[in-house]
């Protein structure tokens, strides 16, 4: 049964003094596919800005903003509302048995497309991330490819503390093991270098985590859709991120180490790259006195409206 949800994602910059600014490239808008359909949309920017909406590399829609003149506040409103059919609870049922242990092989053609989702972006010089990997396979026994992930899964969230980040920028897998702790896209990042080392192709995601709790419109029933009504879920308010592996016969799997989902019907895809540098929601410059930038606030509502 397919749910709607709007959606409204602000984002303001603040300036003690008038700045001008240069190209600003917005990934906002959830990604059209079989299982999610986008009924509307609206970006506003103040100040007044020039928008082209183009498609990636990656297929992911981006609107480049060019605001015009010199302003204390660059602020950019993007609206929507979409419909989205959960997945089934069967989608890991479904891998190839070609796939169903590991190590599998990827066919020869999906070995060409995938390359770049296969290959580890991040060095891992002395093994600790391969050898981090391994804890998640048994020596003595065949190993499930669902089972696996579902316990990397699982472990992320219990064994790192979670802490907010508003920076630009991702820990490489070897920092957030070193600090013990990150935010999602730490998380996300981890996950994906370690199921690549383990011949798992993955990519980033970048969206929206929908929250009953944080839905003040949302029926009592809505409680039921979350991973557990008692349990706390991080990352809703604000942009979210995760990871698709790439499983035969399922084809992209979501899973969000950050909440222990697997395929979650409240997680809301925006953009996918091959690394998180590519999915920023908002990237741009502007030029000024450094002193004169104050700070950026984001935030994200997520409502349920049907069912």
């Amino acid at each position: 049964m397919a749910i709607r949800y709007d959606i409204k994602h602000t984002t303001v910059y603040r300036y003690k003094r008038p700045v001008s600014f240069g190209l600003h490239r917005v990934m906002f808008r959830p990604r059209d596919s079989h299982d999610l359909r986008v009924l509307a949309t609206d970006l506003q920017v103040s100040p007044t800005a020039n928008v082209r909406l183009i498609q990636d590399p990656h297929s992911n829609s981006v609107a480049l903003v060019q605001p015009m003149g010199k302003a204390t506040e660059l602020k950019v409103v993007c609206s929507f509302t979409i419909e989205q059919v959960p997945p089934s609870e069967d989608l890991l049922l479904e891998i190839d048995p070609a796939a169903e242990f590991l190590p599998f092989a990827y066919s020869i053609q999906d070995r060409l497309d995938l390359e770049h989702y296969l290959r580890p972006h991040h060095p891992d010089p002395d093994g600790t991330l391969i050898r981090w990997a391994h804890q998640f396979l048994y020596s003595d026994e065949p190993n499930s490819t669902r089972e696996v992930l579902a316990r990397m899964n699982a472990h992320i969230g219990k064994s790192l503390k979670y802490q907010a980040r508003d920076e630009e920028g991702t820990q490489s897998p070897l920092e957030t093991l070193n600090l013990g702790s990150g935010s999602c896209r730490d998380y996300a990042l981890l996950m994906m270098e370690a199921a690549r080392r383990l011949g798992v192709a993955t990519r980033f995601v970048s969206g929206y985590l929908y929250d009953a709790a944080l839905d003040t419109t949302a029926r009592p029933k809505a409680a039921k859709d979350v991973k557990d009504a008692g349990a706390a879920t991080v990352g809703a308010g604000s942009t979210h991120a995760w990871l698709h592996a790439y499983l035969p016969g399922a084809g992209w799997v979501a899973y969000d180490p950050t909440n222990n989902i697997m395929g979650g019907s409240q997680l809301i895809r925006v953009g996918v790259a091959r690394d998180p540098s590519q999915a920023a929601p908002i990237s741009g410059s502007w030029f000024g006195d450094a002193e004169a930038y104050e700070g950026m606030v984001a935030t994200v509502q997520v409502r349920r409206i049907s069912s």
